[in-house]
Formats: C-alpha cells, sequence, structure tokens
C-alpha cells in the first residue's frame, strides 16, 4: 500500500445538517482524499444543501440521496458502488477527522484494514479538540478475531470500550474478492457484522494507538437509541455467519458467545416491550412459553433492580479519560495491559 493511495471517504447522513459541514470539510482537508461521498438517507432537513455549502470546489465531493430511509448500510453500499478509489473511509455524519489522519493510516503496510484511535468529545469541545489531542506513539498491532469479538461483549458496570467504535479504512480488493458488502437489513452492528466476517475470511486488520479520528458523544446517536427488532436482526447475523461450513472451531466458538450475548438482550427487551404493551401476565406467558429465554431475562431484570447499588460507567463509550477533556478509545501502549 503507497502512502499517497487514493482513500473514497463515505459519509451517510440523515438529518445531520447542523453536523455534516464539519465532516466533510475535515475529508476534504486530506490530501489524501480522492472523492468523498454523501449519501442523504432520506433526511427532512437541510442536509443536502448544507454539504453542498462545504463543497471546496475541488470535484471530489458527490452527493446523492435516498428519498426513502434505507439505513446507513444501504447507504454506504451505495456509495461503495459509485465510488472508484481502492481505499475506502467510513465517517459519521456528526463525527470529524483530525488533520494528517490519512497519512499516518496509509503510512503502515500489510493490511486489508486498519484502524486508529479515536477521541471522545462533547459538541462543545469539538471546534478545538485538534489543539489538545495527545500523541501517542502508532504501536501497530494486529486485531485478532478473539479480540475483536471480546470487543465487541458490553458488560454491564464496566466502561464501555467497544472495539466495533472503530472506524478502519478498508482495500477495495480485499472486500471485492470475498464479496463482501454491509448486510442492508441491520441497523444496528452492522459495522460488527461486516468486520466479523472479513475476519473469519482471513483479514489483516491492523491497529496504531496514535489518534486521528473525532467522534463527538451525543445521548440521540442510532448506536444509544436502537429497536428490539435490531438486536433480532442482529443475533440473526450472527446466526448467518455460524450456519458457514468453513469457520475453524475458534471462530465458531467466538461467533457463537457474540450470538448468545446480543440474544440475550433480545430475550430482555422483548419481554419488557410485552410488559409494557400488554401487562405483567402476558409478559409470564411469553417467558414460560420460551424457557430458553428465562435465564436471560432473570438476570437482566435483576441487574436492573439492583443498578443503583453498583458504581455507574461512565456514559461515553470510551475506556481511558485523558488530559485536556479528550477521551481516547485505546489506551496508550505504555499502559495498556
Amino acid at each position: 500500500m503507497k502512502p499517497n493511495a487514493d482513500v473514497c471517504v463515505i459519509i451517510a447522513a440523515k438529518n445531520a445538517a447542523e453536523t455534516i459541514g464539519r465532516a466533510i470539510i475535515s475529508a476534504l482537508r486530506e490530501p489524501e482524499t480522492a472523492e468523498v461521498i454523501v449519501v442523504d438517507d432520506g433526511s427532512s432537513d437541510g442536509t443536502g444543501d448544507a454539504s453542498r455549502k462545504a463543497d471546496d470546489g475541488s470535484g471530489r465531493l458527490t452527493i446523492a440521496r435516498f428519498e426513502v430511509n434505507k439505513g446507513p448500510a444501504a447507504a454506504r453500499n451505495h456509495a461503495i458502488s459509485i465510488s472508484t478509489a481502492p481505499v475506502l473511509a467510513i465517517l459519521d455524519a456528526d463525527d470529524f477527522f483530525f488533520p494528517g489522519r490519512l497519512s499516518s493510516l496509509l503510512a503502515q503496510a500489510e493490511w486489508d484494514f486498519i484502524a486508529d484511535n479515536i477521541a471522545f468529545v462533547d459538541e462543545e469541545t469539538a471546534a478545538d479538540a485538534h489543539l489538545r489531542l495527545e500523541s501517542f506513539p502508532a504501536a501497530p498491532r494486529i486485531l485478532s478475531l478473539d479480540e475483536f469479538i471480546e470487543g465487541n461483549i458490553s458488560k454491564r458496570g464496566v466502561r464501555r470500550g467497544e472495539i466495533g467504535f472503530l472506524k478502519p479504512l478498508m482495500r477495495r480488493d480485499f472486500l471485492d474478492a470475498h464479496k463482501l458488502r454491509y448486510q442492508e437489513s441491520l441497523r444496528l452492528g452492522e459495522d460488527y457484522d461486516l468486520y466479523a466476517r472479513a475476519l473469519t475470511k482471513g483479514a489483516r486488520y491492523k491497529i496504531i494507538h496514535s489518534c486521528g479520528y473525532g467522534a463527538v458523544v451525543r445521548g440521540d446517536s442510532l448506536s444509544s437509541s436502537h429497536r428490539t427488532t435490531d438486536l433480532k436482526r442482529l443475533y440473526e447475523a450472527d446466526r448467518a455467519i455460524l450456519s458457514r461450513t468453513d469457520l475453524s472451531p475458534q471462530a465458531r466458538a467466538l461467533i457463537a458467545r457474540h450470538e448468545q450475548h446480543i440474544r440475550g438482550r433480545y430475550e430482555l427487551r422483548e419481554f419488557l416491550d410485552i410488559k409494557q404493551q400488554s401487562g405483567s401476565k402476558t409478559a409470564l406467558f411469553y417467558a414460560l412459553g420460551n424457557p430458553a429465554a428465562i435465564p436471560a431475562i432473570a438476570c437482566g431484570i435483576f441487574a436492573d433492580k439492583t443498578e443503583r447499588f453498583r458504581r455507574q460507567p461512565d456514559a461515553a463509550p470510551v475506556a481511558l479519560g485523558g488530559a485536556g477533556g479528550l477521551r481516547y478509545l485505546l489506551q496508550p501502549p505504555s499502559t495498556a495491559r
């Protein structure tokens, strides 16, 4: 991979008029960016107009629009289909690149996916976050399937630091060779699903600890507000992977563990939805009719009832508190265990 490889930055956006300009400007600022493709996914605000205002006149910005919302997976797949650059980068519409991000990533060799550290910021601190960004050594390493799956299983009472939040660059030729695209039925965990399938096919997923991606923490993000059916579709995606006959025993065990984790979350949410909509008696009959779901329901209710007695984790999905108000997903190598 040459350091000056062309990159397509893909931004799926729905009702992001207030933040899309910052995201586009940060992507166009990178010399390695060959194209920025914004897919306006059925927005009802001025997302399209705000995107056009951020154009730098270089001819690198393309804006596509879905009249009806199809979800981030469909939007990203469409962007991939109309792009030509050999390297793909995903940028959320309310996030941004720190200057020099792409050059730092592309300087690394031997990867199919490569991600850097993420700095989590509030909206109020986003504008000057680059002035407070800490400098960590790259310390590149390959992320194993084991570590990836483990990093996507959240635990109660533990501060969130999920590996699934990473935003890797992806080599188009690897995706094409293995016929990999986002699963459009997913509106939760679509990134996890794509990366998990890639890792089971032998993808080299490299991570570096230096930080180039700024993620703005919001309480109303899609990752923090999802439907019960989204959880069902996610564990069904795991089952689709498990149906393959070419999985190694280790990969099968890891994916099965994630499937069980997500299925347990779904079963609890389904029970609580039925209770809210139809009452406790109906919910109890549902549980008795689904005995395999009872452990997840019972454990979830117990955990909810005792939540106030446990130390509360940070609301933001972070693994390290940094100086200057920034918080980082990956621990720097000097403190990593």
